[in-house]
Formats: C-alpha cells, structure tokens, sequence
C-alpha cells in the first residue's frame, strides 16, 4: 500500500493529551487524490503513480490537462504529482481512477511532510546564516557585515561556498519523522505534532518517514 499524499496546510493550534498535556499540532486538510496514470520501469525507466488532486472548474483546465482526466475518468483537478514506488508490483495494486484518502494514515504514525518554505527575500548574514553581530560599541562601524572575505595576497580570492548574503526560503523544505496526533475522516484534516514548512493554505506531501 501507498503511505504518501499531499494536503493543504491550514495553520496550527494545540490539543490536549489525556493526562492534561498541550501538544501544539499543524492542521493540514487532504482531499482525495486520484490516480491518473502509471509509470512503469519498461516505458519510463521506474515507477511511479501519478496523482491528481485539489477542486478546479473545468474551465481553467487546458486541453492536455482535460485529456489526462477524461482518460482517467476523474473530474478536472488543480495539481499532479508523482509518487515514486521502490517495489513495481505496487502498481497492479492500484487502477487508473483509484482513489488515495486520508485513510492511508492512522493516529500514532511517523511521517515526513515536504513543502516549500516560506520565502523572506533578500537578507544578510546575521538572519540568513545565523551569524553573530559586530560590535555594538561607539566607533566600531562595523554591526552586521559579512566579515573577513579572505586574504589579500594567495589565493587572492574568496572562497567557494562562504556564507554570504542573499535570498532567503522559498525552497523545498522537509521535517522528518513527526507523529500523527489525529485523523479525522469527518472532517478530512491530520493533525501532526509540531510545525511544518510553508505559509497556510500551502501544498505539503505527507509519507512514511524515511527513519
């Protein structure tokens, strides 16, 4: 069976455990995910499921888009994504239309949740890298700069890879092994103990951690 799909992050609250502990948990509501087509290790070179999810109307969907559903026989959705599989027999299991539900996780799971991190722009050493500020005294003229750029005579260069200014977040981010506080099939959210990567209403992939 198939541990992976994707959601969309609806912000964070706390709950509290029975013995009067609050766990503080992000709320990412998942709809259904169709299958729409299949990769396979002959055709394609591995395997994979691809996936359709999240409401669109049909008229902001393009023509190669509304080919793809009508020959899944799923209505029009906004995303598609791939979930690679390490065992090709996966695939017999599951038949273009299937569905993917909130029901392939239960509470007390380990997951990974991937998303994209909140973007912050241009920024300096002291908030991008974590680097500590100059002195603060009268006269030291010198606060938040990047520091020493290296030596004037050899190499005569700045190194490769030093930690410098520049843009901040906006990357695919992932938190590994977090636990499923609670599904709620009602109401079509998971709760997963502590915060995730990404702004709200954020697409995020949820699958069984690596760990």
């Amino acid at each position: 069976m198939v541990k992976e799909i994707y959601g969309k992050k609806l912000g964070m609250t706390q709950i509290f455990s029975q013995d009067g502990k609050a766990i503080p948990v992000t709320v990412i509501e998942v709809t259904p995910c169709y299958v729409v087509a299949k990769k396979t290790i002959d055709k394609d070179g591995y395997s994979a499921l691809v996936v359709s999810f999240g409401e669109i109307k049909e008229k902001n969907v393009n023509k190669p888009m509304k080919g793809i559903f009508a020959k899944a026989g799923v209505t029009a959705q906004r995303h598609l994504r791939e979930i690679r599989l390490t065992d090709a027999e996966i695939l017999n299991d599951y038949e273009i239309g299937a569905m993917l539900d909130i029901n392939v996780f239960v509470d007390g799971d380990q997951v990974d949740v991937q998303s994209t991190s909140k973007g912050k722009g241009f920024q300096g050493c002291i908030k991008r890298h974590n680097q500590h500020i100059g002195p603060m005294t009268h006269g030291s003229m010198y606060h938040r700069r990047p520091g020493s750029m290296g030596a004037t005579t050899s190499p005569g260069r700045v190194f490769k890879g030093k930690k410098l200014p520049g843009h901040m977040g906006a990357r695919t981010s992932s938190i590994l092994n977090l636990t499923v506080v609670k599904v709620d099939s009602d109401k079509s959210v998971i709760l997963v103990k502590g915060s995730v990567p990404g702004p709200k209403k954020s697409t995020v992939r949820i699958k069984a951690t690596v760990r």
